[in-house]
């Protein structure tokens, strides 16, 4: 993320839901209108997702259980992890399973799975430039949906979690690209939500994000449930930021990361992090 993925490419553009419609998943549905953004009801058989207030890290690693532990004297309730995905930064997880999930789970922490899959065709990042999206991105975006719900099925990530995509900064206002990136993100959150878990997407408040309220507004579908957005070296705010309409992802449908790259120490263990603060759906982990 602008999260500790290297995001550094990605702050120069930073100031820093569903159709049930039975559409081939291989092409965009025709009827676009229509947004349903916000917390998902429970309903159907479902239950709703788990929430969570409060402050949250993230970083490249999942750190060692001992330091989870450790860091249990730290005012963090929760923690983002990159559980899949093409794009991650940190793709060899030293740490992170099902176990891991399993043991922090048990130590009471709350886990936000993050998967970093293709990234935008006019992502600004240098070290994403070798996983764009391609020339077909709704069947793409399936694809990778796909493979983030059976990567969280593995990770013992339970349906009604929610799974956080995780789109680094780009040029939104480029059209042809902005339509590429909105195909590929509204096939992932279709595929995601067909599986009934909770499709979540973070990136810049001034590129993705932005994005996304400009489609909200326009009425389009398929767009995520909840928004991580990326506004660094700002007070945590959650219903101030200006790149979202004030009653658009509420209410416990929003995350504010506003510190990255900063390292902290706690319990004796020093681990370099994103700083986040969280309302917002949590996974379930069994």
């Amino acid at each position: 993320m602008g999260l500790v993925l290297g995001l550094a490419a990605a702050t120069l553009a930073m100031d820093t839901t569903t159709s049930t419609d039975a559409r081939s998943a291989d092409a965009p549905p025709t009827d676009t209108r229509s947004a349903d953004v916000g917390p998902p009801a429970a309903g159907g058989g479902r239950a709703a997702p788990a929430t969570f207030y409060g402050r949250a890290f993230d970083t490249c690693q999942a750190p060692p259980v001992d330091t989870m532990r450790r860091w249990l004297a730290s005012d963090y309730g929760a923690v983002g992890v990159y559980f899949g995905g093409r794009g991650r930064a940190c793709a060899k997880q030293k740490h992170l399973s099902r176990e891991w999930l399993s043991k922090v789970d048990d130590l009471g922490w709350r886990v936000l799975p993050v998967y970093v899959g293709s990234q935008s065709p006019c992502v600004v990042a240098k070290n994403k430039q070798h996983v764009r999206i391609g020339s077909d991105p709704w069947k793409q975006g399936t694809q990778e949906g796909a493979d983030a719900v059976e990567r969280a099925g593995e990770m013992g990530i339970r349906p009604e979690s929610p799974l956080y995509l995780d789109m680094e900064a780009y040029r939104y206002k480029q059209r042809d690209c902005a339509k590429d990136t909105l195909s590929f993100v509204r096939a992932w959150n279709r595929e995601v939500r067909s599986h009934d878990y909770v499709p979540g997407f973070y990136s810049s408040a001034n590129s993705g994000v932005t994005h996304m309220d400009q489609a909200r507004r326009d009425g389009v579908r398929d767009l995520p449930s909840v928004m991580w957005f990326a506004r660094w070296h700002t007070a945590p705010d959650l219903n101030g930021e200006p790149a979202l309409g004030r009653d658009a992802w509420q209410p416990n449908s929003r995350i504010h990361q506003y510190a990255g790259n900063v390292t902290e120490r706690h319990g004796g263990r020093t681990v370099t992090i994103d700083r986040n603060l969280v309302d917002a759906p949590v996974a379930t982990l069994g």
